[in-house]
């Protein structure tokens, strides 16, 4: 692996070749269009935003999925404007830049999947995206570095890189998986089916797009799906997965290896973006149990992952557990407060409801200290789970956020 790599040779996924080129979309400077192309068309999957202000690459690449089938040769990622409420401009910047891609690349316009990150509400500069595309193809390698460079170039408040990979073996052959992802701020993904986080996952299995879907769908729901940041839903967020079939290896539904595998990739990815936030000094996994239905303890877990008093009293590592109750009262579930019970890591922090015998605070305190540690909390009412991932909320947050367009 060379210094530029972030992944070995044996990570790559075949049937791909991937770029990265300086547009001069962002201010720095940095390299800010990040390409990916599949030698055929590639089954495609895909989960957007649940915000009903969505950016045009949301628009178009929906549009595009459906009328190529799920099929898709060309990925087109511009960082540094979100090209999200931008009118009818914003459409045509879109499809002027899947036009040229598609030009450029030898498919139909509906065979590109464009996506876009950065500032709302900005124009697109649409010809600096056309006039990178020569270069964009002569770069293109099917390299552990190009798919390096692809996830470096569609950061924007990142501070580094987030990949993961995995590979599976099925009847001697071997099935890869690679992912990348950006994402530091404006996190609270709610995927559904048909700064920002953008996600994109690459197989060299063989799986048709209805197949792909399912287990898209069920990697996210346990992954990007159970993070947050700030509690804000970006108008951009998308996560793409798309199946080159170049292994070989045909995967029908219900393969388990192939969906823990997927599953551990984007699980790797989300936990990445947390630990990478804005101003983060604290990952914290909430471990929620004994709620009455998993759907019921992922309500309260996102009660507490959005409470300012928690966030603030974490970013001090204050051991102030009263909090945590106040934001399981108020999170809509039917709970019973007698029956709560609150750990820190080992130390048990509320029973029945009421301070713990023995509780330290001393100890409370060197735990919440810590830059990842756990809190589980029982409700003891029921058999629903949920395990979720979420930050604190520093001064460090407000100052990035409070200037991000000036």
């Amino acid at each position: 692996m060379s210094d530029s790599s972030l992944f070995s040779s044996h990570a790559l996924p075949r049937g791909f070749r991937f770029a990265a080129v300086k547009a001069g979309i962002k201010a720095s400077g940095r390299p800010d269009f990040a390409v990916a192309v599949a030698d055929s068309a590639a089954s495609a999957a895909a989960m957007f935003t649940a915000n009903r202000v969505q950016a045009a690459p949301i628009t178009i690449g929906r549009k595009h999925l459906v009328r190529s089938s799920g099929q898709v040769r060309v990925v087109a990622v511009n960082a540094g404007n979100a090209n999200c409420a931008a009118g009818e401009a914003g459409l045509r910047a879109c499809e002027q830049t899947c036009a040229a891609a598609a030009a450029a690349f030898g498919c139909p316009e509906h065979e590109v999947f464009p996506s876009s990150t950065g500032i709302i509400g900005v124009p697109l500069p649409a010809e600096k995206l056309v006039a990178a595309m020569p270069e964009v193809s002569a770069a293109l390698a099917a390299t552990p570095e190009g798919l390096s460079a692809f996830a470096r170039a569609i950061l924007t408040t990142d501070t580094k890189p987030k990949v993961a990979h995995a590979t599976i073996a099925v009847d001697g052959k071997e099935v890869r998986i690679a992912g990348v992802c950006k994402g530091a701020g404006m996190i609270h993904p709610q995927l559904v089916p048909h700064a920002t986080m953008l996600v994109y996952v690459f197989t060299d299995a063989a799986i048709e797009p209805a197949v792909l879907d399912t287990y898209l769908r069920g990697a996210v729901e346990v992954s990007f799906n159970r993070i947050s940041i700030d509690g804000d839903t970006s108008t951009n967020d998308t996560v793409l997965l798309l199946a080159s079939g170049a292994s070989g290896v045909n995967i029908a539904s219900g393969d388990a290896a192939f969906s823990q595998a997927l599953a551990e990739v984007c699980t790797s990815l989300a936990k990445q973006i947390v630990d990478d936030g804005e101003g983060v000094t604290h990952v914290v996994e909430l471990q929620i149990e004994g709620a009455p239905s998993d759907a019921d303890a992922l309500k309260i877990a996102k009660s507490i992952a959005h409470s300012p008093l928690v966030k603030t009293a974490w970013a001090g590592s204050d051991p102030n557990w009263g909090r945590l109750m106040a934001a399981i009262g108020y999170s809509g579930v039917a709970i019973e407060p007698e029956r709560i019970a609150i750990w820190f890591g080992p130390q048990q922090i509320c029973v029945n409801g009421g301070r713990s015998p023995h509780f330290d605070e001393q100890t409370a305190h060197a735990w919440l200290q810590q830059r990842h540690f756990s809190v589980r909390i029982d409700l003891g009412i029921g058999s629903g789970t949920c395990r979720f991932w979420t930050t604190d909320l520093t001064a460090e947050y407000v100052s990035i956020n409070a200037d991000y367009s000036t």
